[in-house]
């Protein structure tokens, strides 16, 4: 059975970049949401036992599989998503990570205007990312429930971009939005960690 995982700060800790509020709803009721139905979908059959990485990859593509992969994506986006805040977000990115990203895109700056245009380029529903794709870090973008996993690239970083993760906050103000993710609740720790240990 998979589970919602617990979020590593408490409900309030994100405030003012994301609200008590937001976090009941969109980890609490959607995110639960994804949960019980992808449990619902693997009790029988082929996917019942498997990994989650595995029922992605697996799925992915099929026409008859596709409401377990929008769950199963779902729950790993999300899951990605929740820890890569923290309280107190933003500020110094560790010296591996930015030397990596200086050295991909220019500069900092260069990054954090790529992403945010990436993230504000997502037409619809889904997720911005930094990923490294086996040679470098790069910037992606995938709608829905889709995920880097399924072009065998490894997620660093990710910004859900569906309407749910910032209206109750901010609107429709999504570039408003993007700006508080980066200046106030990256976990830069978590995405170097990430980073470290898929070089190594």
């Amino acid at each position: 059975m998979f589970e919602l995982p617990e979020l590593p700060y408490a409900l309030d800790a994100l405030a003012p970049y994301m609200s008590a509020e937001t976090l009941e709803f969109h980890h609490g009721k959607h995110h639960q949401a994804y949960v019980d139905k992808l449990n619902e979908l693997v009790a029988e059959g082929p996917y019942k036992g498997k990994a989650l990485e595995d029922i992605i990859r697996q799925a992915v593509g099929k026409p008859e599989d596709r409401v377990l992969f929008n769950q199963a994506g779902q729950h790993w986006n999300h899951s990605h998503f929740w820890l890569g805040m923290k309280k107190g977000g933003g500020g110094n990115i560790p010296g591996t990570l930015e030397k990596q990203l200086i050295t991909d895109f220019g500069s900092v700056d260069r990054f954090r205007e790529e992403f945010k245009a990436a993230c504000i380029a997502q037409f619809g529903s889904g997720w911005a990312w930094l990923v490294f794709d086996g040679e470098k870090l790069a910037i992606t973008k995938t709608g829905n429930a889709d995920t880097p996993l399924t072009d065998g690239h490894a997620a660093l970083l990710t910004c859900d971009v569906w309407e749910h993760s910032y209206y109750i906050d901010y609107r429709n103000l999504r570039p408003k939005y993007v700006d508080a993710f980066l200046e106030g609740l990256v976990s830069w720790e978590a995405v170097a960690d990430r980073f470290e240990a898929t070089v190594q």
